[in-house]
Formats: structure tokens, sequence, C-alpha cells
């Protein structure tokens, strides 16, 4: 059986947050659980305190935050030889 891995999308609805959900969404395996989390609303932005997130968009990873995602990163961005942490963190979440 998978673990089922949390993946929250820190977003405040600007072109680099809908971007990133989409890419985080498109990248997804079954054994992900995705939210977002709206950064206008009060519990959002205390959850992201809690994080310590600053700015948006940001992804945490069962708990784990981190950095915020380029607008520009690919797929293949993804799926490189030497992916960032975050993509890393996500790679292992979509491979299983």
């Amino acid at each position: 059986m998978t673990t089922k891995r949390k993946i929250e999308i820190f977003s405040a609805g600007c072109p680099a947050c809908e971007e990133t959900i989409a890419l985080v969404n498109r990248i997804a395996c079954a054994s992900c659980d995705v939210e977002v989390v709206d950064m206008h609303q009060s519990a959002g932005a205390a959850k992201a305190k809690q994080y310590g997130i600053r700015s948006v968009p940001a992804v945490v990873v069962d708990g784990k935050r981190y950095g915020a995602l380029s607008i520009y990163a690919t797929e293949a961005d993804v799926f490189s030889d030497e992916p960032e942490a975050l993509w890393s963190a996500v790679l292992r979440c979509v491979r299983g």
C-alpha cells in the first residue's frame, strides 16, 4: 500500500500561483493529496505563518516547506537529472 502524501500549495491567486497549482496537479500521483491554501482566508494565512511562509507561491510536502516555484519551470525541469529540492519532493510523491 502506498503512503498518501500531502502537498499544500499556498496561493494568493496570482499568475505564478496559478501556474504552480497547474504544474503540481499535472504531475501529482494518485497517492498525493493536493490542497490549495488560499492566503486571502484567515485560516490560510494562519497556516502559512505556522510554516514561516512569507511569499507565494509556496509548497509544503508532508509538512516540509520548500521555496517558491518559478513560473518558468516545466515538466522537463521537474524530470531533469538534478531537480531542486522542491522538485525532488514532488517527484518522490509522483513516482511513489
